[in-house]
């Protein structure tokens, strides 16, 4: 199989092309909900937005209109924030709904404002809406995020990419999609150095000229992927990954007995796993936990938590960063897994276990996905509702893993 193009570096380089004065081609786009609904809140705009190609899109932002994205499918995705700087360098203004996407918690937005605010915004609040507005361009600043956010970063960074003079930014993220979208404004001719470190110097640009820019492959997938052949026993070959990526995921899966070999720009999951897990050198109950980049992401704690229900030993596995991610081990509890809910952020996942079949709720894109995991390894039928959830992130997924062996189908 080849994966897609990373969802967390399409979505923000949708909100980047409004910055630029023509048409930004960008390949490799994954065709998934999150993208659609992002696609129509920009043509809502008036921002040209065309498939040129079967996984190409051209955007085309020079008619933009308005800076009040549509306000039903600007709360059904988190990205619909990343708007947010773009329209401010653009019309100076900016009213946006409190955003959408997985309800895994508090996912606070203060890391983008207060961001925004020192490069020289001016921020509302009302119960539903934010509204932002920016008299000239924006001021650059040395700016320190509380917090190594995602999208807080990009957000900073579309922003610094358009400000009168430097903008240096501290504590910022370094994940593979913030390097790509980082890569991508350059492309455009913004002056971004220190890209995939903690600290990001941006020159900034009176305009931004049209590029084109390929998508780099999802590395939440293919560790998706990964956990779903070893959990299966079917060997699997993963075509023009990108090696650097996975060395924390090989890691913690290795840590959880799945080896995994690296081919040039192939990963092959070999047949026939021993998922024995391995315990910490003294002997101690191992844990996996989540951290920024260059950590285990957390978007792949809860493949790696179905993960070990079908490994042997004891391992912890502790999501630092959302409070409500876990809380779909009550489906896995469901289906005869041995899982020990210590609190919000820690569960104890004592394996093997026969799973069963079950009827089963996806309650997010992730967690989804995992319950996919989790039916493909039990016998029995397995019934899971709500999968458009998992639309939003991974595409054509029942077509995917059918082309795999895999038994399922979509009603």
């Amino acid at each position: 199989m080849t994966p897609s193009g990373n969802k967390n570096e399409a979505l923000p380089l949708l909100a980047a092309a409004v910055l630029s004065s023509g048409t930004v081609v960008i390949e490799n786009v994954p065709k998934i909900r999150d993208v659609s609904t992002l696609i129509e809140i920009l043509r809502g705009l008036s921002v040209q937005v065309d498939w040129s190609g079967d996984h190409t899109l051209a955007i085309d932002p020079s008619r933009l209109h308005g800076s009040r994205p549509d306000a039903a499918l600007a709360a059904e995705i988190r990205a619909s924030f990343l708007l947010a700087a773009p329209l401010l360098a653009r019309t100076g203004l900016a009213v946006l709904p409190r955003p959408g996407g997985d309800k895994i918690g508090r996912r606070r937005l203060d890391t983008h404002l207060l961001a925004l605010q020192q490069l020289g915004a001016r921020i509302t609040l009302d119960d539903a809406y934010y509204r932002l507005e920016l008299s000239g361009p924006f001021r650059g600043a040395e700016v320190f995020l509380d917090e190594a956010s995602v999208t807080g970063t990009e957000t900073a960074v579309m922003a610094a990419a358009m400000a009168n003079g430097t903008t240096r930014l501290l504590n910022a993220a370094s994940e593979p999609h913030v390097q790509g979208l980082c890569h991508a404004l350059n492309e455009m001719g913004a002056r971004i150095t220190g890209i995939g470190s903690n600290v990001l110097e941006i020159q900034g640009a009176s305009h931004l000229r049209p590029a084109r820019h390929r998508v780099g492959p999802d590395h939440i997938e293919v560790g998706s992927f990964v956990a779903v052949a070893a959990m299966t026993g079917g060997e699997l070959r993963v075509q023009h990954i990108a090696p650097d990526h996975l060395r924390m995921i090989r890691m913690v899966f290795a840590r959880l007995g799945v080896e995994t070999l690296i081919e040039g720009t192939t990963l092959r999951v070999p047949a026939g796993q021993k998922r024995s897990i391995v315990a910490d050198m003294d002997g101690a109950i191992p844990k996996v936990d989540d951290a920024p980049w260059p950590g285990f992401p957390a978007d792949l704690t809860p493949l790696a938590l179905v993960l070990a229900t079908q490994c042997d030993g004891t391992v912890l596995i502790h999501e630092k960063l959302f409070e409500s991610r876990l809380f779909f081990v009550d489906s896995l509890i469901a289906m005869g897994a041995r899982i020990v809910l210590c609190d919000p952020h820690r569960a104890l996942v004592i394996g093997p276990s026969r799973l069963h079949g079950a009827t089963i709720v996806s309650p997010d894109i992730r967690a989804g996905m995992a319950l996919i995991a989790a039916a493909l390894a039990a016998p029995g039928r397995s019934i899971i509702r709500n999968v458009e959830q998992v639309d939003r992130g991974y595409e054509r997924i029942d077509e995917r893993l059918r082309s795999l062996g895999a038994r399922l189908t979509r009603e």
